[in-house]
């Protein structure tokens, strides 16, 4: 216990380049924010913003430098997914971080050199957009019941299925995708990069959500589409465990970056609660509300010392930290769901209106409980950790 209370002091964890570069993350996620509504209504965001972020480094943190990432540790990605909340637009932030994060770290790690800097420089410079493509609609969690096939053909793989919930899926120009090579169950699924400039791919349709609106969400079809056997990523049927491995960064950056929201929403609704009065007396000096605040402000903290000690074990375990990244993720998925409640409540019928962000955040919370695994797949995982 010794050792974790002083790695969890944020001096000791954060340096000063760490600081720095938090301070780069923030300018350019202000810089976003006069936009937020505009392109929640649109339901799209420029894709100059991934070109920008690409410039600044925030789409390869962990990445080889020979592809142009920056080669640095997780402590960069807390960071950055808790600066990015200043955008006040949690669906760019999930574009985004799908961009970082979730497609493109199964390719630094299993790619060859070729698939790199075919696929993956580009898309660490922002100049091409990435996808992940696990779930469909009849598995999400459930990733050892993937439908979507990828059969041998010469040098070809020639790919027939449909994948749903595809964040970016819209105007992906690569996907990384999660395809059946072999028999049934979790033995018999490879990885694959595939371009969606090639035939017999289709965007069947854009999802309309009610949350991360700006961030695109498709359906898509796969039509005997063709790909280069060398976009293999890794070993064929081997492919499972590299997606298990991956939600667990996804999971992760989703608890950071939704107790980073938490704190941000707190954090204007204090703001909030001090310029508003209701019969005579600010609506923060109502003791219902102090005391409610109290109890947020704990357990937000409380959630973030969770996420940092699933990083650190992360950090030095991949495979071992399973435990408490589900916990952060479960927790911080819970904790949102009250915590944007009252901040919504809190600024009553303006709450209930777009002149404030937080009607869009108190949506955008659901996302946290269902993607990346329910908060119900999340007990379950649990209870086979815990022998329950």
């Amino acid at each position: 216990m010794t050792e974790y209370t002083s790695r969890m002091q944020d001096d000791e964890i954060f340096t000063g380049e760490h600081r720095e570069f938090r301070k780069t993350v923030r300018r350019f996620a202000e810089s976003l924010a006069p936009h937020a509504e505009e392109w929640d209504e649109a339901g799209i965001f420029p894709r100059e913003v991934f070109r920008q972020a690409g410039e600044l480094g925030l789409l390869g943190i962990r990445f080889g430098e020979a592809y142009g990432g920056s080669g640095l540790d997780w402590w960069f990605t807390v960071a950055y997914a808790e600066e990015l909340v200043r955008s006040q637009n949690a669906g760019v932030n999930l574009a985004l971080m799908v961009q970082s994060d979730m497609a493109t770290p199964i390719i630094d790690e299993l790619g060859s050199d070729e698939v790199k800097r075919e696929f993956l420089a580009p898309a660490i410079a922002g100049e091409r957009i990435a996808a992940l493509g696990v779930s469909e609609p009849g598995c999400g969690s459930d990733v050892a019941s993937i439908r979507t096939t990828a059969k041998r053909d010469g040098d070809d793989y020639v790919i027939s299925g449909q994948k749903l919930w595809i964040t970016n899926g819209t105007r992906a120009d690569f996907i990384t995708l999660a395809v059946r090579t072999g028999g049934e169950g979790f033995g018999g699924i490879s990885l694959l990069v595939c371009p969606t400039d090639v035939k017999g791919f289709e965007v069947s349709r854009k999802l309309k959500k009610i949350g991360n609106r700006a961030s695109d969400t498709a359906e898509l079809f796969f039509d005997e589409v063709r790909v280069p056997r060398r976009f293999l990523l890794g070993e064929e049927n081997h492919g499972f465990l590299h997606i298990m491995t991956n939600f667990q960064g996804e999971r992760l950056i989703g608890a950071i970056a939704s107790t980073a929201g938490m704190e941000e929403a707190i954090r204007q609704t204090r703001s909030y609660a001090e310029d508003r009065s209701a019969f005579g007396r600010p609506v923060g000096k109502f003791q219902v509300w102090r005391h409610k605040l109290a109890e947020h402000l704990t357990s937000v903290e409380a959630s973030k010392r969770l996420n940092y000690y699933a990083v650190d074990r992360f950090m030095k375990d991949p495979f071992g930290a399973t435990r408490e990244i589900t916990m952060a993720k479960l927790f911080a998925g819970d904790l949102s769901q009250r915590v944007m409640y009252d901040c919504m409540q809190l600024h009553g019928g303006f709450g209930y209106t777009t002149e404030y962000p937080i009607g869009r955040w108190w949506t955008d919370a659901r996302l946290i409980t269902i993607g990346g695994g329910t908060s119900e797949i999340m007990k379950e995982i649990l209870v086979k950790l815990e022998g329950l």
